[in-house]
């Protein structure tokens, strides 16, 4: 089992900024990539931006400037920094990890950002 503890989540003002995080534990072994999907009423899940267990991210290109991933490889806690958000980015944010050849996902924290 592997179970995800998601945080950060909330409802913002256009151009303010959100933390999320994702901490992962049960049995994994080791976590070869953590990353955020985000899921917008009536679309599809997208990749935000992904981050390899040495470091290296991956963003969505539409997202690269104001989004940043980091990771804790000690705590198994993946981040997301997101700046100048808009109502576009309004969705849930998914924590996705990697392990043992199958890639598990967290519950989901909602981001709104509204006036």
């Amino acid at each position: 089992q592997v179970q995800f503890v998601e945080s950060g989540g909330g409802l913002v003002q256009p151009g303010g900024s959100l933390r999320l995080s994702c901490a992962v534990s049960g049995s994994i072994f080791s976590i070869v990539a953590m990353g955020w999907y985000r899921q917008a009423p009536g679309k599809q899940r997208e990749l935000v931006a992904s981050i390899t267990g040495r470091g290296v991210p991956n963003y969505a290109d539409s997202l690269k400037g104001r989004f940043t991933i980091s990771r804790d490889n000690a705590k198994n806690t993946v981040y997301l920094q997101m700046n100048s958000l808009k109502p576009d980015d309004t969705a849930v944010y998914y924590c996705n990890a990697i392990t043992g050849g199958r890639g598990y996902w967290g519950q989901g924290t909602q981001v709104t950002v509204s006036s």
